[in-house]
């Protein structure tokens, strides 16, 4: 980038509450080293279309096309940045301090990041789902359907996660990402995972 910063492109669905942890790490990372963060959209109801799964799971992607298409919406009117905006406020409701996805909530995560409110009637619209394939399908289709949010592409290196909690700060931030960066970049390398053992832990 112009500025001499690394640009890190970050999908996510405000649905998922991993993503969200994983999402306020690399904002860490952002205020610590020269990067920046290009925010995107991906959704796991997209992704999950036609797939078998459990009802109690259907149910809850099924809710979460209202977040991705607002936020979409705001990417498409207003650009990344102001999409991170979004992100930051409507995470903060909904993982932070327990909110539903409703029009009242995402009008105040709008309207606290300075944007129209009147792009909450996105939710209910299908205006803008091929732009939110579109998106989709830009980070998926770099790391393989067999995943699902967050996606990070630095370059062309892409890959899911990490998956942490709590979201690590200060120099714990900058080893999780010296270290996740390293293994991206070797040439072949695929996979790297253990079991959860904590919920996410919101701070």
């Amino acid at each position: 980038m112009s500025d001499g910063s690394r640009e890190v492109s970050f999908w996510f669905d405000p649905l998922c509450p991993w993503a969200w942890m994983t999402s306020r790490w690399i904002t860490e990372v952002e205020r610590q080293r020269p990067i920046t963060v290009r925010w995107r959209v991906m959704s796991l109801s997209v992704l999950n279309e036609g797939k078998d799964v459990p009802a109690e799971y259907r149910e809850m992607i099924e809710r979460g096309w209202g977040p991705v298409r607002v936020s979409i919406a705001v990417e498409q009117k207003y650009g990344t940045e102001a999409l991170g905006r979004f992100y930051t406020e409507l995470g903060t409701r909904r993982h932070v301090e327990k909110a539903e996805f409703d029009r009242a909530t995402l009008e105040a995560a709008l309207t606290a990041a300075g944007l129209d409110p009147e792009l909450a009637a996105a939710a209910d619209s299908t205006e803008y789902d091929a732009a939110l394939r579109a998106s989709h399908a830009d980070g998926i289709d770099r790391v393989g359907q067999e995943v699902g949010t967050p996606v990070i592409a630095v370059g062309e290196n892409a890959f899911f996660g990490p998956v942490v909690s709590p979201a690590p700060r200060g120099a714990e931030a900058l080893k999780l990402w010296d270290g996740v960066l390293a293994v991206s970049e070797v040439d072949g390398f695929f996979e790297l995972k253990r079991s959860r053992t904590r919920d996410p832990i919101f701070e």
